[in-house]
């Protein structure tokens, strides 16, 4: 016998918005949950879009990995040295 249970959770949408809004959602069994059509058009999800999953004290974080997302990253590295770290370590796996 198979028997379908949701189970019923908040999910924190944050955004670049002082605002906080919650919404409650369920999961299957499978573990999948549908994002209010509202915070998709808000986020920019699409079908496809991908979303990284952390876990943090008051709960789980989605965060959308969007174009818009990826653009902002751009260049929040320069002067921290990462691409010297990053060529040392490509050397040493050279050297195995």
């Amino acid at each position: 016998m198979f028997v379908l249970t949701y189970f019923n959770v908040h999910v924190l949408f944050l955004s670049m918005q002082p605002t906080l809004t919650t919404e409650t959602v369920q999961f299957t069994t499978k573990g999948q949950v549908v994002i209010p059509a509202r915070f998709r058009r808000e986020f920019q999800i699409e079908e496809g879009t991908k979303a990284s999953v952390i876990t943090t004290p008051g709960g789980i974080l989605l965060r959308p990995i969007t174009r818009s997302y990826i653009r902002s990253l751009r260049g929040s590295l320069k002067g921290r040295g990462v691409m010297k770290a990053m060529m040392a370590d490509r050397k040493h796996e050279r050297a195995l």
